[in-house]
């Protein structure tokens, strides 16, 4: 896929992309695989990004509110974030990886709506400051639920990015303790591919209960 084909996909999900939004797509693409020679960010073949990594991550961009505050949690070098942040310019998005490379390589990269951070998402010390909170590739759904509810405002939406496999588990996780609910699922083909993504989508109903999120030891143990 190219950058014409990716403005055609682009606005067959609902975004009319500008000559210049492309063109920043296309220097991001140059920038993430020449750092990808030396620093190992993603293992995405370069004949892919348009439609496994920029295409991918604009596909729920709809859900979005206007002028939201989102949250990224688990970036990596970007995504969904980047692409998010070029392609809606309205919204401001903060972003959060452990891992220093990655957000070492974002900082290199910059959008005037886009601000990096590394934390870990458990420790960081963050309550009820987004509208949206979403991810992907992070974990576990119950331990991506986790880590997100207690940065999400009161009567705002998770929407962990997610696949087929996760089907069975969206109403499973114990939600009580996060003071989350779950809304529905959305499904979203991608397109000039098989692949069907999941977007469960859970409303912030009432206060994360202290404690929460828990260390991650304890995540990895008793999982919700």
């Amino acid at each position: 896929m190219n950058g014409d084909l990716f403005a055609q996909a682009a606005e067959e999900i609902g975004l009319k992309l500008t000559s210049e939004q492309i063109q920043q797509f296309q220097q991001f693409e140059d920038a993430l695989y020449k750092a990808n020679e030396v620093m190992n960010l993603t293992r995405v073949p370069k004949e892919d990004c348009w439609q496994r990594h920029f295409l991918d991550s604009l596909l729920f961009q709809d859900l979005i509110p206007r002028h939201a505050f989102v949250l990224d949690i688990g970036t990596g070098p970007g995504f969904p974030s980047w692409p998010l942040a070029c392609a809606r310019p309205d919204i401001k998005i903060t972003t959060i990886d452990s891992n220093g490379k990655m957000i070492g390589f974002l900082q290199q990269n910059e959008l005037p709506n886009l601000t990096n951070i590394q934390d870990r998402a458990e420790n960081w010390k963050v309550n009820e400051r987004f509208d949206f909170v979403t991810g992907r590739a992070l974990a576990p759904l119950s331990t991506q639920l986790e880590l997100s509810a207690r940065p999400c405002k009161i009567k705002g939406q998770i929407v962990p990015m997610r696949s087929e496999s996760d089907r069975d588990l969206v109403q499973s996780v114990d939600l009580e303790p996060l003071g989350l609910e779950y809304v529905e699922t959305i499904e979203r083909p991608m397109p000039g591919t098989d692949i069907t993504r999941l977007f469960p989508v859970y409303k912030k109903v009432a206060k994360t209960k202290h404690g929460f999120p828990r260390r991650w030891a304890e995540i990895k143990s008793y999982p919700l």
